[in-house]
């Protein structure tokens, strides 16, 4: 190699300077850029084929080097729909092209990025800072079921979700061995805790009704058993009061137990119309016995179906069941750690939107109802950076690359946080620092050779 040789070989050490500059500019840039990825510089040798020891160093070559495996740092932003990938993957999102009337086109082209900065559009759609639109399967809020593909764009319901009838309903608690009832409290006599069936126009533990004019003494020889707010089939509330009373317990018995029961037997009864007067029925018995072993345990029945009727509107088929119901003894004689549940509710509209770390994006309604709305894609590749980059922080996939694989893969998400830009500030200006004397050490060269030639051009003179 001659001095030519070293001049051709320093003006490509020049040009490729200038490359990683033209890098580290860039990672400058999108220091602030949602998801982004920097791209680092790698230097390849070009060796002239010769003898071993005539083989000249050569000139280099500059390749761009991709860190899309490196994750930047996640930041929360409190944007509910604003999504962070904690691990590898990348999002499946597409691109629209144009509108169709007030309708959004897309390209059918599937692209992939890591910017989450997700936010929904006036369409439902979930859309990125970049204008890429999220990918995933919808789920109806109604039936919870998959509606569209996995990789299907992901379009949010913006209307109501319909209201539910009450079919169940959970009640939980302790009932105790002795009910101190107003009347117990007041006679004190042996069996003063149960019901006082000859105390009533009508008999309510074999009716099942109490009449309104019997109502201070059915006050008097039950206990409150709370309250629950059911819902018909348009959703409308229908609010329900409960009180136990007990009908008979065998320890009170020599001869027969009581009432022909060898267990003790409560009854749950609701308010059916508060209006009533004189011989309508103002309470309703819910169901049938309720009966207890002598250890405290419930032994049935575990549920009941009942129509429930409330001031003339009537909620049909609900089922009332006894996950956990007892009778021990309690010191104050009072109903106990009393849980009223049930899956009935009205009509809500949307009020916000979240993401699980499963990807499951849920909306939550003003009736206070959780409903799966979608599931978001996400894909795995084998050789990440592989994948050719496009402007707006999205990748396409490549032959190097491989296939998309579905799924988290040991991933998470975080919802209402976006991941940051990889890059680091103060390593990129060291970068630049060496790139910027690595290239004035070049044009040394180029300064050098020149004046070797001169020297050469004036040995003839």
């Amino acid at each position: 190699m001659g001095v030519f040789g070293a001049m051709i070989t320093a003006v490509s050490g020049l040009q490729a300077q200038s490359y990683a500059l033209q890098n580290i500019s860039g990672n400058i840039a999108n220091s602030q850029t949602t998801g982004f990825k920097r791209v680092d510089t790698s230097f390849v040798d070009l060796v002239i084929d010769g003898p071993t020891d005539r083989t000249p160093s050569g000139s280099t070559l500059s390749f761009s080097r991709a860190t899309n495996t490196l994750q930047g740092d996640l930041q929360p932003t409190g944007v509910t729909t604003n999504i962070a990938i904690n691990g590898q993957g990348y999002f499946v999102v597409g691109e629209r092209t144009g509108t169709n009337g007030d309708t959004p086109v897309f390209s059918k082209q599937t692209l992939y990025t890591r910017r989450g900065d997700f936010a929904l559009d006036k369409n439902g759609y979930l859309v990125n800072g970049a204008g890429y639109y999220l990918k995933g399967a919808t789920i109806d809020p109604e039936t919870g079921t998959t509606v569209t593909a996995s990789t299907d764009l992901i379009r949010i319901p913006s209307g109501q979700l319909s209201a539910q009838q009450t079919t169940t309903v959970y009640y939980s608690g302790n009932l105790p061995n002795m009910p101190q009832t107003n009347y117990q409290r007041a006679t004190g006599t042996p069996t003063s805790e149960l019901i006082q069936p000859a105390s009533y126009s009508v008999n309510p533990v074999t009716t099942g009704t109490v009449a309104a004019s019997d109502v201070p003494n059915f006050l008097n020889q039950s206990s409150a058993a709370g309250s629950m707010t059911i819902y018909n089939d348009i959703g409308a509330p229908v609010n329900v009061q409960m009180r136990w009373v007990k009908v008979s317990d065998p320890a009170y018995t020599t001869s027969a137990p009581a009432f022909g029961s060898a267990e003790a037997t409560w009854q749950l009864f609701y308010q059916s119309d508060a209006s009533a007067t004189g011989a309508a029925t103002a309470w309703t018995r819910l169901g049938g016995n309720v009966t207890f072993a002598s250890s405290g345990q419930m032994t049935s029945p575990s549920s009941t179906t009942s129509n429930i009727t409330v001031g003339g509107v009537t909620v049909s088929g609900v089922n009332v069941t006894f996950p956990s119901l007892t009778q021990f003894s309690d010191v104050n004689g009072q109903i106990t750690n009393s849980s009223i549940r049930q899956n009935g509710y009205s009509a809500g509209e949307l009020q916000g939107v979240s993401v699980s770390s499963d990807g499951r994006v849920s909306g939550t309604y003003s009736n206070g109802q959780v409903a799966a709305l979608a599931q978001v894609a996400v894909v795995q590749f084998q050789a990440d950076d592989a994948l050719k980059r496009r402007e707006g922080g999205v990748f396409e996939q490549t032959l190097e690359s491989g296939q998309p694989v579905l799924g988290l893969q040991g991933s998470s998400l975080v919802g209402g946080s976006i991941e940051a830009s990889n890059t680091d500030i103060a390593d990129e200006f060291s970068k630049m620092i060496i790139t910027q004397q690595a290239y004035s050490a070049n044009t040394r060269v180029i300064t050098t050779a020149q004046q070797m030639l001169q020297d050469t051009i004036n040995i003839i003179r």
